[in-house]
């Protein structure tokens, strides 16, 4: 246990997490520790953290330092609106200023290959665009109509690549002209924020930022809620000024517009899991449903929890790259949800999501019983 009280503070400061005014605003009532997921498969004490941090108490060892997910599902429901993950972020700067030692063995090394590579799979920067099948995609050239951002994991992870294909896909038949920034990019930053390195954040989004400003275009897609929430929120405070697109929103007003017409049908009992970051923290819910309902041959049911109400996968806040022990796993638990709607088709819009699914399918029963797709997917079916 360690005791830290003025340096506390001033470390919240230093970094621009307002974690210190926050703490002043809770008055201890327990709505985040009854209204987090985590506690619906494990005991995660959130007003405890809080109180501590209160205190200026810090546990330098303790493992619910690295619980919180970032779901926002706490933020969401608190009577003051206190700004909880600002909070959590700024308890795990503390410990990580502490030294590597004190961050769990996984997440070190995911930092480790973020800082010496710029993606958490810790692969060269030239294979970035090894996901690239398609001729037509270019570097941008000065002529496209939108950059498209793809995300470390679709970029890399070889299980994932399918996600920025299909996404490529769509886009060309609905005629959008189209470029990427090549090796030029790197992780958008969002983990390593929440995992509290705000060092390596800043490197990240300066290093980001000047690749989009050479491209000369303002407009950027994404695939990943997570680089979404980043690029629109955070970045604008670092002098990256762009408008970001979530594909899911690109997609819907293609349709409307009638330069995507899904035409052949996906038969198929479909239910759609709503990414925190899509949903609670960006506030998009509309835009996936319409797509899934545009798509001939779906049949769209909602899992119990969702919209607002979603339980979140346990991949936010940097979780995706840490363990989580078998039991305490909130994909296992959504997977249910998801298995007891009927639905054969699990679509998700998140990669992180995505990951943590399929990773829950492999360990438990229902391999073969469900099928975990990601929106473009669908809609490059029907195309």
């Amino acid at each position: 246990m360690g005791t830290v009280t003025a340096p506390f503070r001033e470390a919240i400061d230093a970094v621009a997490l307002a974690g210190g005014e926050a703490l002043k605003q809770c008055y201890q009532c327990g709505l985040c520790t009854g209204t987090c997921p985590w506690n619906l498969v494990k005991s995660f004490p959130t007003r405890k953290l809080i109180h501590q941090a209160q205190l200026g108490i810090v546990d330098f060892e303790s493992e619910d330092t690295w619980t919180c997910a970032t779901c926002r599902a706490c933020v969401a429901r608190c009577p003051r609106g206190v700004a909880i993950i600002d909070i959590m972020r700024a308890l795990r700067n503390i410990v990580a200023e502490m030294g590597a030692g004190h961050l769990p063995d996984s997440l070190r090394v995911t930092l480790k290959n973020i800082a010496g590579t710029g993606n958490p799979l810790g692969e060269p920067a030239e294979r970035r665009t090894d996901w690239i099948n398609d001729p037509q995609i270019t570097t941008f050239t000065g002529e496209a109509e939108v950059l498209y951002f793809s995300c470390c994991v679709p970029a890399y992870d070889p299980n994932v690549r399918r996600v920025a294909r299909a996404t490529a896909k769509v886009l060309h038949r609905a005629g959008v002209r189209f470029a990427i920034t090549g090796d030029r990019e790197n992780c958008c930053g969002e983990s390593v924020r929440k995992s509290g390195n705000e060092t390596l954040f800043q490197k990240l989004a300066a290093n980001n930022i000047a690749a989009f400003n050479e491209s000369g275009i303002n407009k950027i897609v994404v695939t990943s809620p997570h680089c979404y929430y980043t690029f629109k929120n955070e970045y604008p405070k670092l002098g990256g000024n762009f408008e970001v697109v979530h594909y899911t929103e690109f997609m819907a007003r293609l349709i409307k517009d009638g330069r995507l017409k899904p035409t052949k049908p996906v038969d198929a009992r479909v239910t759609y899991h709503d990414p925190c970051y899509l949903g609670r923290h960006s506030g998009i819910y509309d835009a996936p449903r319409e797509i899934l309902k545009s798509i001939p041959g779906i049949d769209l049911v909602e899992m119990p929890d969702h919209g607002p109400d979603s339980i979140c996968c346990g991949g936010g806040g940097g979780r995706i790259w840490m363990e989580t022990r078998k039991g305490e796993r909130l994909s296992d638990l959504r997977l249910d949800q998801a298995a007891g709607t009927g639905a054969s088709i699990l679509a998700a819009a998140c990669p992180y999501c995505i990951l943590n699914f399929e990773d829950s399918i492999l360990t438990t029963d229902r391999l073969g019983r469900i099928e975990v797709k990601d929106i473009s997917e669908l809609l490059a079916e029907s195309l």
